[in-house]
Order: C-alpha cells, then structure tokens, then sequence
C-alpha cells in the first residue's frame, strides 16, 4: 500500500539523522561517547551482566553428603599439591630444606612424580571448585535452587588452603625477588636504582634464586611492601625459608581480608555472599597464585577491596556524611591508597569511590571536584607519609614499567605485536615485532583510558555500581596492559564477582580460571617437554580414574532431585536505613546502584 503523510510508516532514517547531526556537533558526539547525553535506548552494561541474586534454601541432605565428597576431594587435591612441590615447586636454589632428605627429599629425586603429583592435585582442586559451583551459583541459566551456607564455604575455602600455606612456593618464583629487594633496602640502598646483583652480588645467596630478567632490575613494587619487606629481612636475615613463611603470613593477611569484604560488597550489590566467595575467594588463580605462589597481589586486593566496602559504608548510608560516616570514608580512602603504595593500579578503586561520592552530593562539576580534592587529599598524604617514614621516596614512580620487559601472550596488544611479527618472519617480511608493539602498546593503553573514563561517568550520573564499573575498568586494563601475568586476572575478577551475575560473565570467567590455573608449571619455569607429556598423561589417566570412583558420590551429573525448583525465601527485613532496596535499580544520591 503506498504511503501516504496522514498514515506514515515509521522508518529507520532518523537514527543515522541523529548521528549526523553528532558528527556536525564535536560537543555532542563528545558527550555520546562519554555516555552524557542521557538515557539510552539500548540495554545497557548494568542490564547485561547484573541482576539480583535472590537467597535460596539451604542444602538438603544428600547435597551436604555430596558437598562433604567434594570437600575431601580439593583437600586432597591441595595436599597432593604440597608434596609435589617438595620436588616440583619453585624450591630455592641454595638453601632448599629438603634436599638430601630420605623421605621428604624423595619427589625432588623423581621430577616426573612430582611433577605428576602437583599436576594431579591442580586438576583435582579445579574439578572440586567446579563441583561446589553447583550449590554456589547452581545453573547459570536459572541459577542456584539450593545453596550451601556459609558456613560451610568457610570451612571448604580453609581446608583448600591450609596444604597450600605450608607447601613451598608454587608457579612463580616472584617471592625471591621480594627477598633480595627487601634486603638491598635493609641495607640501606635504594631498591629502585639498583637490581639484586649489583646491589648483593652475583653469589649472594638471595640473589642466586631470582630469575635472571630480574637481576639487574630495580623494584616495581610501592613503598610500603618494600618497607614490611625490610622488616622481614630484619627479622630473618638471609634464611630464605624464614623469609618466605613471613612473606606467605601477608599474603594470608590479604585473602583474609577478601574473605572480609567481598561477602559485604556483594550485598551491597545484591548478589548472594556464596557466589561471590565462590567465584572470587575460592577460585584456583587465588589459591594457587596468592597463597601458593606469595604474591604480593592478595595484600594489594585485601587492602582495596576493604577500603572499598568502608567508604561505601559512608557513602551508601542516607544519614548525613560526618561523625562516623566520615570516619569510614576517610578511613576506605585511606586503606585503598595503601593497597596502592603496595602496587599502583589499585589507586583507580578511589576515583570510582570519589564519583559514587559525587553522586551522593548531586552529581554536579563542584560535586566531582569536591570529591575528588578531598579523596585525592587523603590519597597525597598516605602516600608522602609512606613514602618519608619508609624512607624509600617516590623512586617507585620511575620503575613502574619493569615488567613490561616480559613478553605475555595474554596481553591483546602484545599478542597483536607478537602475533604480526610472527607473520612478518613467515612472509619474508623480517621481524617488525618491536615496531609493531610501539604501535598497539600506546593505542591500547587510550582504549583503556576511554573505557575507565566511560566506567566513571557512568558511575556519576547512576548507571552502573561503583563496584562494577570498577570491575569493568580493571578488565579492561588488564587485558590492554602490555604485559599480564595470570594473577592480573583477580584485579577484575574479584570485584566483579561481587556484582556481575550473568553469565555473559560468569561463564567466561570460570571457564578462564579453569584453564589458565591447570596450564602453568608449578616450577615457575619449564621442563623437558617429554618430561610435561609423562605427567600430562598420568594426570588425565589418575583424574578420569578418580572421576569413575567417584561417579555416585560427587554430583558429576545433574540429578532430578538438584532441578527441582523450591520456594525461595523472603528477604529479612534490613536494619540499616541507608540500605538499597533489592530489585529495583533505582539510584538515590544516599544509595547504591547494582
């Protein structure tokens, strides 16, 4: 039928006429990019990866029969893990205290079997995480029917834990270099001018275990770390085995205080406390990284994700800011800027804090600039105090790019670089890897840039948690980093845990945890590949071995019993009158937005 103006068909013109007309105007399309030009009529990123997460029954008796199975399973995972370390691990070159042992000794005799020992006991943590995901978040279509307390995670994550804390270190051999750079600055030299040999020697004892790349290069790490780790060696001296049990107490000290806040931020968020912990705390990057592999990352995290729950506390109340509300805040901003005199990224928390600030105060330019001249405050003076009392200055800032001398294949732009390079050789083209790198290395880090500028905003004007859009941002310079070590992962996997619930999300971050956690030596380093194949094959025969035993104790499978749905309970009125109210997504300046 032709058309006719008193009986228009709508058409598809005016969407390109509005971006035509954003081209014409920079000041517009500026403000569409920035996500300031008002509400939008497609879903946003709030909507696609969050929803509340109702509470759900506990677990019924089989299911706790089944959760005790899969308890005793990772356990056993985490103590096949510790004794293949004796052998396996990354063990110290001098020094190593079970060297020369009859019995203890043994796995460091036998690589193949040690090497068999960690693999397996890796797969089997992994597959019992996997198997608790069931009474944790249930389907990630439907999500949990039942879900076990939390209690019983609380007793599931320690027992995964407690082999792994006393096991030698594991996958990285980063906690020597923690050892010789605290010593040079307990010598009184300044651990950001000069690497471990020059600064110990070629010989020393601390020095012989570092990695080679590292030797001559100065400190990446925040003052703070650096001066607790100046204690260590004060304390310790050059006993390596000492060094590295002190080192392990702060890096517990830090997943202690993720265990602390990540139930709490996910409340705020509206997310069930046994997801969170599930995904974040018990994830094996964490145990395997944090706690078996010491790395500095769980003091950074704890620290943060503490500050940040503090602050929110403040924030999120309806009761006006001062007296205790202002405690809390300057004490969250206080704890978010020490997580980032340990290592810097973790500082990007407080501007996330500040617009959530802002959004309380009206969410106006005078707002912003309030916020943040009062949060940078406290941020500025953290740190100068650090920074004087420790007596280590702010040479930091000038190292902070060491890493990038590592090449990682997780990293986009590197993988670009290196993948482009890798086409140039095979063309006949030559190598233009460095070249091509000088390229995606800047315009990823603006990528980056644009994103947490987008997250920040969107957090101003109410779309987004700042939890989430701090996640977000995390992600994104994480994977646009030039360089990314697995751990780097938990920046934006903890946070997120705590808020994104779809499974746009939660699929791949558990399916990127799962592989990533079972594909790293546990050494730190390589091994003959004849030596990986013996222990690859040993592990997949023993794991499927263990999965066939098991076949009618632990839920490999769906039963009939775990789909059927039961009454989910009513929520418990909450006493805290600044609280949000759950399913409703709506942003007042006193309240939170999932």
């Amino acid at each position: 039928m032709p058309q006719t103006p008193e009986n228009p068909e709508p058409t598809r013109a005016e969407p390109t006429l509005t971006a035509r007309a954003a081209l014409r105007h920079p000041a517009e399309l500026v403000r569409r990019a920035l996500g300031i030009d008002g509400p939008s009529p497609r879903s946003s990123v709030a909507a696609a990866l969050h929803g509340d997460e109702p509470e759900t029954a506990g677990l019924n008796g089989q299911e706790t029969a089944q959760l005790r199975g899969i308890r005793r399973f990772g356990a056993t995972g985490a103590v096949l893990m510790a004794v293949g370390a004796l052998g396996a691990g990354a063990q110290p070159v001098l020094q190593n205290p079970v060297q020369g042992l009859r019995i203890i000794g043994l796995p460091a005799r036998i690589p193949s079997v040690a090497l068999t020992l960690a693999m397996t006991g890796t797969v089997m943590i992994v597959l019992a995480w996997l198997l608790l995901g069931r009474f944790a978040i249930g389907s990630l279509q439907s999500g949990a029917v039942r879900r076990l307390n939390r209690s019983q995670l609380d007793r599931t994550l320690l027992l995964w834990i407690i082999p792994l804390s006393v096991a030698p270190p594991m996958f990285s051999k980063d906690v020597y270099s923690y050892l010789a750079q605290s010593e040079i600055a307990a010598r009184g030299l300044d651990p950001y001018a000069i690497g471990p040999a020059g600064a110990l020697g070629v010989d020393h004892v601390l020095t012989r275990t570092v990695p080679t790349i590292w030797r001559d290069t100065p400190a990446p790490y925040g003052p703070l770390f650096l001066w607790m780790g100046r204690g260590i060696s004060w304390l310790t001296g050059e006993n390596i085995v000492a060094g590295i049990f002190l080192h392990r107490l702060l890096a517990l000290a830090g997943v202690a205080m993720i265990v602390w806040a990540l139930p709490r931020l996910a409340r705020r968020c509206g997310v069930a406390e046994v997801s969170a912990l599930w995904l974040g705390a018990a994830n094996p990057l964490l145990l395997f990284h944090l706690v078996a592999g010491i790395h500095n990352e769980a003091l950074m995290l704890g620290l943060m994700l503490a500050g940040i729950e503090l602050a929110l506390r403040a924030v999120e109340r309806a009761d006006p800011i001062r007296g205790q509300s202002l405690l809390l805040l300057l004490s969250g901003a206080a704890l978010i800027a020490l997580s980032s005199t340990i290592k810097i990224p973790s500082l990007l928390a407080l501007g996330f804090v500040g617009m959530a600030l802002a959004r309380r105060w009206g969410g106006t330019p005078k707002a912003v600039l309030t916020a943040a001249a009062l949060l940078g405050g406290v941020a500025l003076v953290v740190t100068l105090v650090i920074s004087t009392s420790s007596g280590l200055g702010i040479g930091w800032v000038h190292t902070l790019g060491t890493a990038n001398a590592v090449r990682s294949w997780m990293s986009i732009p590197t993988l670009l670089g290196l993948g482009t390079g890798l086409a140039g050789v095979l063309l006949g083209l030559g190598d233009h890897t460095t070249a091509v790198l000088s390229l995606t290395r800047p315009i990823a880090a603006v990528a980056a840039a644009f994103i947490t500028l987008r997250m920040l905003v969107a957090t101003l004007v109410g779309r987004i948690h700042a939890v989430g859009a701090l996640g977000l941002s995390l992600g994104a310079v994480v994977l646009l980093f030039p360089v990314v070590q697995p751990w780097y992962l938990l920046w934006a996997v903890l946070p997120l845990a705590a808020w994104a619930t779809a499974p746009a999300f939660r699929v791949p971050a558990i399916v990127f945890s799962s592989i990533v956690s079972v594909i790293l030596m546990p050494n730190g380093g390589e091994y003959q590949p004849f030596v990986i194949v013996q222990a690859a094959i040993a592990t997949i025969f023993t794991a499927g071995t263990l999965i066939v035993i098991t076949r009618n104790r632990l839920p490999w499978r769906v039963g009939p019993g775990q789909q059927q749905a039961v009454p989910e309970p009513q929520d418990p009125p909450r006493d805290d009158a600044g609280a949000e109210s759950r399913g409703t997504g709506r942003v007042t300046p006193g309240q939170g937005l999932r």
